[in-house]
């Protein structure tokens, strides 16, 4: 049976002003959840199975991509450089690319907006990053394949490191480290933004295109972006003990699977993106 808990006017005032400041959208409303079950209500093992679930279609995106490539080298074909690695890409692969890019946006906000259909928007939001991530790995480092790899396997590193870091408490989710997470989280942010905007900008252009080829600066902005999203996993974990700790419904568990495959797909991305940087350099010497 599902029950609204107790209210508590201070716990109800602490857990808004955390979720103000949490993760991202879908673990941000799990925290606002005061709703519990005394039959049915989510776990460990339920969250892990739905993560894995997510991940698989990111997966399938990958095998999607592949089997498409074939398909889509059609109609006129141009040269894009991205990272440093030069790729020739054809009319209907960038169709493509754009609407995958697009379709995560809507996939992501129906995820978020329409909660029963999470299952299946946040499985077609991940087939979509797969789509993406085989992209750059089979398509921009062709010859390179090895670096998708490598980024998995660090990417797997980070997730388990954070994970020891905060069962064993030795990082804590506190306002202040959520403040300190926000605050570097949107100062990276504003930069991407003013470099995007600066770059249309004539007067501006040749100052940001000589930011974007300094080599040092641009593994500096990843790193702190890798460092964000690791930060992320951390409010995730903690999202999830509330979700389990709680004993919210056991259908909270797809949120916090989707919120949580969001920053593991995000953080591998960032991953990759790091290591083309400093292998697009050592590609171009």
């Amino acid at each position: 049976m599902n029950r609204l808990r107790p209210n508590n006017g201070a716990a109800a005032v602490k857990k808004t002003r955390s979720s103000f400041l949490a993760s991202n959208p879908i673990m941000r409303r799990l925290d606002r959840v005061d709703e519990y079950s005394d039959d049915s209500s989510a776990t460990y093992g339920g969250i892990t199975l739905k993560t894995l679930f997510f991940l698989l279609f990111s997966v399938a995106g990958v095998i999607l991509q592949l089997i498409m490539s074939s398909t889509l080298a059609t109609g006129q074909s141009f040269d894009i450089k991205i990272s440093g690695f030069t790729t020739t890409l054809y009319t209907g692969e960038a169709i493509a690319l754009g609407a995958s890019v697009v379709l995560a946006i809507v996939f992501q906000l129906l995820a978020f907006f329409a909660k029963p259909t999470t299952p299946i928007t946040g499985a077609l939001y991940c087939v979509t990053q797969g789509y993406f991530i085989s992209f750059l790995i089979f398509k921009v480092l062709k010859g390179y394949e090895y670096l998708g790899a490598l980024a998995l396997a660090i990417t797997f590193t980070i997730i388990a490191i954070m994970a020891a870091l905060y069962t064993k408490g030795i990082i804590k989710v506190t306002k202040k480290f959520r403040m300190v997470m926000l605050t570097l989280f949107i100062t990276m942010i504003a930069v991407t933004l003013l470099s995007v905007i600066g770059y249309f900008i004539p007067f501006t252009r040749p100052l940001v295109e000589s930011l974007r080829q300094n080599l040092v600066l641009s593994i500096g902005v990843s790193v702190v972006f890798i460092i964000i999203a690791a930060l992320f996993l951390i409010c995730d974990f903690n999202t999830i003990d509330h979700v389990v700790k709680d004993k919210l419904p056991k259908k909270y568990e797809w949120q916090a699977a989707f919120g949580l495959s969001f920053t593991v797909l995000w953080l591998y991305l960032k991953v990759l993106d790091l290591i083309m940087t400093i292998a697009g350099r050592n590609n171009n010497n």
